[in-house]
């Protein structure tokens, strides 16, 4: 996927088991002694702190398996104070925003309220038309797996993704209606149907079939429907371009490109950019949450708590993501859910970024173990010579935690 396309776009049942050091340590203080941690923990903190050399201000880590509950933290969740990262902190979750609104679509088909052959005429008549873009032929299953063709509306907000125009950016109001706009106007990727790519347009629609059938707002569905029956205590879908993110929380840093005419980009200092307007991720990837919120979301998408049997399987139900092959080889798409094949078999995950945050998760298929991190850049620039690793740089931390 293009790296300024990702830059905006994009869960605990046991006893909790914390590696304790006190707010003010930074990487490597995770640890108190050998004697008081598992091998898990170990593990755990060694790939967090990893992080560390490949550019992440901070990271928190929480993995769950069938014996413990673990969670780690590197680094610092204020540079300038030189704080750690708080325990519980909130953290916008970009594009992992899109299995919960998926996961609210296929509830609404499994009350009867709307089919997956649902066009995206048929409920959002004349706002899906452009330049061999038609509506009428796409449909509610291609939006949430991504094969619609529609392209991207960020393409449309080029500034957005520029240190001077950021601010400007996303300060100013968007509706979802003015997103699509910006969207259609651009030729498709592809005929509906006739390939797979990523595009934040898809969910942006989603969100709004969503609020056309239930009468209700995106996030005050998935509020009811997801957060208040998991009570996910620490997770929020905000509105009316509300920027800030709800105490206690990291500072999110970006790193912008100032000059691309070599055979490596060059970015500038980071820049805080924890606000953020989220009618400008909409329901594509602006909810807020916790590592813990997040970890008990897929360990009960996966337990059957939120969908029907059927609908699960159509969720789970994956083609291949070409789109996603660099970072994560032979990865699948689902409806909101990605399937990566790891050293002990598939995993089910669904990353996200967004200015100032990088979200990363899996769960294995049977449920057992389930592991979320959370950095606080999306753009990770490693210091001196250390190279980025192939892939994405929180696949070690991922694989081990799931496959140890």
């Amino acid at each position: 996927m293009n790296r300024r396309v990702n830059t905006l776009i994009a869960l605990t049942i046991l006893p909790a088991v914390l590696v304790a050091c006190n707010d003010e340590g930074g990487a490597g203080e995770g640890l108190e002694s050998p004697e008081e941690t598992s091998a898990a923990q170990v593990a755990l903190q060694a790939d967090a702190d990893a992080l560390l050399d490949l550019g992440a201000p901070g990271v928190l880590a929480h993995l769950v398996t069938p014996d413990e509950e673990v969670t780690v933290r590197a680094g610092y969740g204020d540079t300038e104070a030189e704080t750690g990262v708080p325990w519980d902190a909130r953290f916008r979750i970009g594009s992992f925003t899109k299995p919960l609104v998926a996961t609210v679509v296929l509830q609404l088909v499994g009350e009867g309220e709307l089919s997956l052959e649902d066009s995206v005429e048929d409920w959002l008549p004349g706002l899906v038309q452009g330049e061999g873009i038609d509506g009428s032929a796409i449909t509610v299953h291609q939006l949430l797996q991504q094969t619609s063709g529609l392209p991207e509306y960020l393409l449309g907000l080029p500034d957005l993704f520029t240190q001077e125009g950021f601010g400007p950016a996303q300060e100013a109001e968007y509706t979802a209606e003015e997103l699509v706009a910006l969207a259609v106007a651009q030729p498709p990727y592809f005929a509906p149907g006739e390939g797979w790519q990523y595009s934040n347009t898809n969910y942006v629609l989603a969100g709004m079939i969503i609020e056309k059938v239930t009468g209700n707002s995106w996030q005050d569905e998935v509020t009811r429907r997801i957060v208040e029956p998991l009570g996910l205590t620490g997770t929020t879908a905000p509105t009316g371009g509300d920027q800030e993110i709800p105490e206690p929380h990291v500072t999110g840093w970006s790193r912008f490109a100032v000059d691309v005419t070599g055979e490596q980009p060059v970015f500038g200092d980071p820049v805080d950019t924890t606000l953020l307007n989220p009618d400008l991720p909409g329901a594509a990837g602006s909810v807020i949450s916790t590592t813990k919120d997040t970890n008990i979301f897929l360990r009960e998408l996966l337990g059957g708590r939120l969908l029907g049997e059927s609908e699960l399987a159509l969720m789970l139900d994956s083609v291949p993501a070409e789109g996603l092959h660099a970072a994560w080889p032979d990865a699948e798409y689902g409806l909101g859910i990605m399937r990566l094949p790891m050293v002990c078999g598939d995993i089910l995950s669904h990353g996200g970024d967004i200015q100032g945050f990088m979200t990363r998760n899996g769960i294995t298929e049977d449920g057992t173990r389930s592991v979320v991190v959370s950095v606080n850049t999306n753009m990770l620039v490693p210091e001196g010579d250390t190279p980025l690793p192939e892939g994405d740089a929180t696949r070690a931390l991922i694989e081990n935690a799931l496959c140890s």
